[in-house]
This record gives C-alpha cells, structure tokens and sequence, in this order.
C-alpha cells in the first residue's frame, strides 16, 4: 500500500480495537443473559432503572449514549416482557417516563452475581491497568 494511504490500515486505527473489545465484552455477557431472554443493552437499561427506578427516555439516553429510535424498541420488548412500564408525563405528553416494575426489579436478584461470574473469568489487565483503562474510556467519553 502506498504511504500516502497509511492512515486507512486497520491496525493504524485507535477505533478498531476499541470496537473488538467492546463486541468482546458484550459476548462475554451473552451466556449469562441469554437464559434470562436479555440483551447487553437490555441489561444495562435494567441496571439504570435498578438505580433510579424511573427515567425519562431522554435521560436515560443521555446515560447510555444511545438515541430514542434504538430504545424506543427496546424498551417495547422490556414492556412486552413485563419488566417497565411507559407513559406519558403528565407535565409534558412528549416525554415518555420508563419505571421498572416489580417483575424488573425481581430480575435484579438472578442478574446480581453476572459481574462476579464475568470477574471470576479473569482478565488480562491487572487491577491497577483496568482501573486506568476505565479513567482513559470515561476521558475518551468526555466525563473527566
């Protein structure tokens, strides 16, 4: 390849092995919320319900940097499922509150030991790279 498209090479890119790992680590997720008829992004919108219990759909976008056309759709198949409800604020019809239901927050329990599962796979960075890793992500991410 010449020179002048050195910058196009796959292994020149900071975005590809940001990309392998997060598709690593979503698949990593996979054995444990499969059973539970979960996605990632399902389970990480349980875990911002399981710490709030309502939000908003603009809220809770903002928090997992995700637009409403890719929740709206996930959050009808949590709906159907039984584990939030949607409705309309009543100070603002155009804003739709999400609220966990009992049945969402009892899932809590059999998804409560998928982080020490994950961590007692191990990992290949010690704890002081992992913890400079997840400062660097949240930089990255504009947070620090």
């Amino acid at each position: 390849m010449a020179q002048k498209y050195e910058q196009l090479l796959l292994k020149n890119q900071l975005c590809f092995p940001m990309y392998a790992c997060s598709r690593k680590i979503v698949g990593s997720y996979t054995p444990y919320l499969k059973p539970l008829g979960l996605t990632y992004t399902q389970y990480v919108v349980l875990m911002v319900l399981w710490e709030q219990e309502s939000v908003n759909v603009g809220q809770l976008g903002d928090v997992l940097r995700l637009d409403a056309g890719t929740l709206t759709p996930l959050l009808k198949r949590l709906e159907k499922a039984g584990y939030v409800t949607r409705e309309r604020s009543k100070e603002d019809e155009r804003i739709t509150v999400i609220t966990i239901t009992p049945e969402g927050e009892a899932l809590k329990e059999k998804c409560k030991d998928i982080p020490l599962k994950l961590a007692a796979k191990g990992s290949p960075l010690s704890e002081e790279d992992a913890k400079e890793l997840y400062r660097l992500l949240y930089l990255f991410l504009g947070e620090q």
